[in-house]
């Protein structure tokens, strides 16, 4: 149960093991105003960036073989299993449909166009499709692929509270991600961490957290580059 923290603490940093106020609160996926929220900022965010979706798409079509966008079945609200989008970063002979194998620094799979999206995240835009279907929410845990592994365990081999997190809708980006807790999952410690972030946002989420989480998101994933 002991989270270990991937970055600095910042902004609803706070780890699991800490005292949590006990106060009434309205579960992220209950919330009327959440939704409205992912649907309307989503569909602005999605005709904002289309110039953007498209030339990605088309350097990604004229560049390597394959679909522009790489599709694949994870974990959804309640153990559900979706259909969520990414654009293609890697090449068609050599990617991993399931998920098992992760991607590394200098992973030789990735195209040269999969690098410059994966480092500033721009992958993952294709996701706000997902999030005006209601598969996903703009912030939440990450969805994973069944069978992940962490520490060369299954995820919820690792974590018993595992499945907790699948209460509320995978999201973009989420409370885990700003604190540093993205990439391998190798390390037991920040897997770990991982989970306890977001068991954290579920028992603690505000619309304002919400803000918060996406504006550090942006200045930390799309402009700054952390991806690979």
């Amino acid at each position: 149960m002991r989270p270990v923290e991937c970055g600095a603490a910042g902004v609803y940093g706070t780890p699991r093991s800490r005292h949590v106020r006990r106060v009434r609160r309205v579960e992220p996926a209950a919330s009327i105003t959440k939704r409205l929220f992912d649907i309307v900022a989503g569909t602005a965010a999605l005709l904002f960036l289309l110039p953007l979706l498209l030339t990605v798409a088309i350097l990604i079509k004229t560049t390597s073989r394959g679909p522009v966008l790489f599709h694949q079945y994870r974990y959804g609200y309640r153990n559900r299993r979706f259909k969520i989008y990414k654009f293609r970063s890697m090449r068609t002979d050599a990617g991993d449909a399931k998920g098992v194998t992760q991607t590394v620094k200098g992973d030789t799979r990735v195209t040269w166009i999969g690098k410059i999206i994966r480092k500033t995240s721009i992958d993952e835009l294709p996701q706000l499709i997902n999030v005006i279907k209601g598969d996903m929410s703009l912030v939440g845990p990450r969805p994973h692929v069944p069978g992940m592994l962490a520490a060369e365990l299954p995820y919820e081999d690792l974590v018993p509270y595992y499945f907790q997190r699948h209460t509320a809708r995978p999201g973009i980006t989420g409370l885990a991600q700003v604190n540093g807790c993205r990439g391998s999952t190798v390390e037991a410690g920040r897997a770990i961490s991982r989970i306890d972030y977001d068991l954290v946002y579920i028992e603690q989420w505000t619309l304002w957290m919400d803000i918060v989480i996406i504006a550090r998101t942006v200045r930390r994933e799309f402009l700054s580059g952390s991806g690979f």
